[in-house]
């Protein structure tokens, strides 16, 4: 009894300390300046932005590409390692369904950002076509957001429960969670329909994540472009984006680890077990770089030998050779020795594995664009070249706030770490569940 007393003290969702009030502040102070950036490109059109014919799609659809990315670590920790039967990711899958849904959710924003007219936005859906790319992807998104959605609360319904009569001393909170709770009493037979019910949804996700990463590619690879024109591109997304979305759960179960004191809980197994997973992933997904520019250099055809010559030794060979090795091969070589794996070390290579596969996402899109198949010729000198300006770089942040702070909220009234499946688990659940719930 002490033990799950304990654990339901340890895991029941926390108020904010004076640290998560700043936080919030801080978040909302750049969502704020945001808006208003948002507010200007709307009053004045997109001409105040660093686009233009060529650079048509510029640090938006980066940022779009990036959520997408992200988000893939719904199915990749709550979904794949659970139909795996992995035991040790049962931590982590709050964390995973929790940034999924948050990234999509603004990864569906930013496309509407990015549109000069978004009024016409509903025109999509009443007159769009399914032989275009563009409606695969709506499509796609929101389906995916639609069962990310139900893959984060379904979780939830014996743990809303258990809250519910933790917080009996707070009428208001605990009514909220029973409601949320769905009437949940771990009856044998809620038992039966919850467990089938997820491992359904798990099934599901999977295939509509893999579309959603392929249908992104292929937006790209449908056009006639050097830098785009691959059948590479589908997996090539796809294992990039399973490297973004678990640099990117280290980095929160770091965080939260800290912040909620969740040692018990987070261990350094966990740590260990995910930096593994980071070596695996980022060697992956070299190869697919590697099959991505090695193929096109051989060839060498006129575009594709301009666009290369611009990421190997070009305006943007900075930022592509800090993306290949920070992003990929230094982490490769610092996490195959333990001590990399432990908090610390693999927090700082998640950072930098985030940080590059942003910037990944930067130049995948950029470069093609400067890259036309017919020269630049007859306008602007400003046109042969794109840097986002800064109200761009405000309207960019902005939605990384927003993405932050959603996670924020959810993790202030969720359990982190799962405190049914954590019980379960530990073996004490079902000799005091009649009496917890």
């Amino acid at each position: 009894m002490k033990q799950y007393d304990k654990l339901l003290k340890d895991l029941a969702p926390q108020k904010f300390g004076i640290l998560g009030k700043v936080w919030i502040t801080f978040l909302a102070v750049i969502i704020l300046i945001a808006l208003y950036a948002y507010y200007q490109q709307f009053d004045k059109g997109l001409v105040i932005t660093g686009m233009r014919d060529y650079a048509l799609w510029g640090v938006y659809i980066s940022n779009f590409v990036f959520f997408v990315a992200i988000s893939l670590v719904g199915s990749l920790v709550t979904a794949i390692l659970r139909l795996s039967g992995v035991k040790w990711a049962t931590p982590l899958t709050r964390i995973s369904e929790v940034i999924a849904v948050a990234a999509i959710m603004m990864g569906g924003l930013t496309i509407i950002i990015d549109m000069g007219r978004p009024d016409r936005i509903l025109n999509i859906f009443l007159h769009g076509r399914l032989q275009s790319p563009i409606i695969w992807d709506v499509l796609v998104i929101t389906t995916y957001l639609f069962i990310s959605l139900l893959l984060l609360y379904y979780p939830l319904l014996p743990d809303f429960a258990i809250l519910k009569k933790h917080f009996k001393n707070k009428p208001k909170t605990s009514k909220w969670y029973g409601k949320l709770s769905l009437n949940w009493t771990g009856s044998a037979k809620q038992e039966r329909i919850y467990t089938k019910s997820i491992r359904t949804m798990s099934v599901m996700i999977i295939p509509v994540a893999f579309a959603i990463h392929t249908v992104t590619a292929w937006l790209f690879a449908t056009t006639y472009r050097g830098g785009w024109d691959s059948t590479n591109f589908g997996p090539y997304f796809i294992a990039g984006a399973f490297v973004a979305g678990a640099g990117a759960v280290v980095m929160l179960m770091f965080i939260l680890r800290k912040t909620y004191h969740l040692e018990d809980y987070i261990t350094d197994m966990h740590f260990d077990k995910m930096g593994k997973l980071l070596v695996l992933l980022c060697l992956v997904y070299l190869y697919f770089n590697i099959n991505e520019f090695l193929i096109p250099a051989y060839k060498s055809t006129k575009e594709e030998a301009a666009h290369l010559h611009g990421l190997f030794f070009g305006e943007f060979s900075l930022m592509f050779w800090l993306a290949i090795i920070g992003g990929l091969v230094v982490p490769v070589l610092v996490l195959v020795f333990r001590k990399g794996r432990k908090p610390i070390p693999l927090f700082i290579i998640a950072i930098i594995i985030v940080i590059g596969a942003w910037w990944k996402r930067y130049i995948i899109v950029t470069p093609t664009l400067l890259h036309p198949l017919l020269p630049i010729q007859g306008v602007p000198e400003s046109w042969h070249g794109y840097f986002p300006t800064a109200l761009e770089w405000a309207i960019t942040f902005g939605t990384l706030a927003a993405a932050l702070l959603i996670m924020t909220i959810l993790f202030r009234y969720l359990p982190i770490v799962p405190i049914h499946e954590t019980a379960e688990e530990k073996g004490f659940l079902k000799t005091e569940e009649t009496e917890t719930l």
